[in-house]
């Protein structure tokens, strides 16, 4: 088992601060690096056969004997080789042992950074982060190949998966429900790859994508209604652009009365009320049975009583047995796909229900489509790294082979500002949609405002 030694975290819990890293000033050149590298692991492979506690159930006051221990070993061995080290050096040693033995290896410092969302390993020396929505390479790296798959064996063995050259992809997920994709050799040509999207402590709220600018306020008071009164909705966007946060923001406005059914092939969505059915899809065991698809869940779900069923994102033939849900009295559903517009996310709905092995004509699969879905919300990541509800479109029904739909809201960009940050504005096409009257029904009511520009109430579209 090898370790490597780079970098530390640093930083404090304050009542406004998140704990993010801090890379070490300057390069530490591979010399250094070796020799640091050397001592750790020879204080890890002392450490570890006197170590009678388990790893994954240890608390506190035990970790803190361990880190004892782990120093008092990194001491000797100085001593041992009559080496001398600053107290830095001595406590990176310390730190990168304890995330070996109690972590992840090289990456568990990024995956305790709040302000990281995705954690991405290239190869033993090239890791980067996504922070704020851009990319940055970090210092952190492995020592070789083996290193990274004892880092993999750690994450799925506790799950019961493997992986080898008969099965060189997995989907996992950490404790926290951080969600992981890994593939190694031959698949992976420079070495074993580990993508985590990082499971969010603390979800997001409404006023929270208000105050980043993802949307307005006048947005999210027609989306909060549109769920409240049972409206279809779907999530559309391109991959990180924020499709599963919204979707489980959006789910947060479902009243508590009613019974809630999730379905996910990664369990990712944090929903707040009582009776929710969290289903998750499961792969074929090493024999290659048992697999349960997203698919089977969802022809399940529809034997479960549900109220509402939120489908965390539709990938193939599922779309067909969704459409079909939300056309049979589950309305106010919802779902995500990938698409990067309201036009491409119908048609791609077209294609995954021809996925179903149904022979529909096309003008059926269309039009059961326009039936099923009212409102469809486009996501977007820009260039500054900022997520954007781009638009809010509605389906308003068909003519002749073509779906007909009309925006209610869309995203202009007016420019930059002096740090490259997109400056743009959310506008209502002044257009009322046609399932208000869906909306009324249920008790739900949005103010005329909501659809008339703000300082410009005579601007129409």
């Amino acid at each position: 088992m090898a370790i490597g030694v780079f970098g530390k975290q640093n930083g404090f819990d304050g009542p406004e601060e998140k704990k993010t890293t801090t890379y070490p000033d300057g390069d530490i050149s591979s010399k250094r690096k070796k020799e640091l590298d050397q001592i750790a692991n020879v204080a890890l492979s002392r450490v570890i056969d006197n170590i009678i506690v388990n790893p994954q159930t240890a608390t506190s006051s035990e970790k803190k004997v361990v880190q004892d221990q782990v120093m008092d070993t990194v001491n000797i061995l100085l001593e041992e080789t009559r080496k001398h080290l600053s107290l830095g050096d001595k406590q990176n040693i310390a730190n990168s042992v304890m995330d070996e033995i109690f972590g992840y290896g090289p990456i568990t410092t990024l995956l305790n950074d709040e302000t990281v969302s995705e954690v991405m390993v290239n190869s033993i020396d090239s890791i980067y982060v996504e922070r704020s929505g851009k990319l940055e390479k970090t210092p952190y790296s492995f020592r070789d190949q083996a290193h990274i798959m004892h880092t993999i064996d750690k994450i799925i063995s506790p799950l019961g998966r493997r992986v080898d050259e008969s099965s060189p992809m997995v989907d996992a997920r950490l404790p926290d429900g951080s969600r992981v994709n890994i593939i190694i050799p031959p698949l992976a040509l420079k070495g074993p790859t580990i993508t985590i999207r990082k499971f969010s402590v603390d979800p997001l709220i409404l006023e929270d994508l208000i105050s980043f600018g993802t949307l307005s306020q006048e947005m999210a008071t027609l989306l909060k209604a549109c769920v409240r009164g049972r409206v279809n909705i779907l999530v559309s966007g391109g991959t990180g652009s924020g499709k599963t946060t919204l979707l489980n923001i959006l789910s947060g406005f479902i009243p508590s009365t009613e019974r809630i059914v999730t379905i996910e092939d990664a369990a990712e969505l944090q929903l707040q009320q009582d009776h929710v059915v969290t289903l998750e899809a499961r792969p074929a065991n090493m024999e290659g049975r048992g697999k349960v698809t997203t698919r089977d869940l969802v022809v399940n779900s529809l034997r479960m009583r549900p109220d509402r069923i939120i489908v965390g994102e539709v990938r193939s033939g599922e779309a067909l047995d969704m459409l079909q849900a939300m056309n049979t009295g589950h309305d106010g559903s919802l779902t995500t796909v990938h698409a990067n517009t309201p036009k491409d996310s119908l048609s791609r709905l077209e294609t995954m229900v021809m996925m179903s092995g149904m022979e529909l004509p096309s003008r059926a699969i269309k039009e059961q489509i326009a039936s099923a879905i009212n409102l469809i919300i486009q996501v977007a990541r820009l260039n500054d790294g900022s997520r954007k509800v781009t638009k809010v479109t509605e389906i308003t029904g068909m003519e002749g082979q073509t779906i007909t739909t009309q925006d209610i809201y869309t995203f202009e960009q007016e420019g930059f500002d002096a740090y490259g940050n997109i400056v743009g504005r959310h506008v209502p096409t002044g257009i009322v949609p046609a399932c208000m009257e869906k909306i009324r029904v249920t008790g739900e009511s949005i103010p005329p405002s909501v659809f008339i520009e703000r300082g410009n109430p005579q601007r129409r579209f």
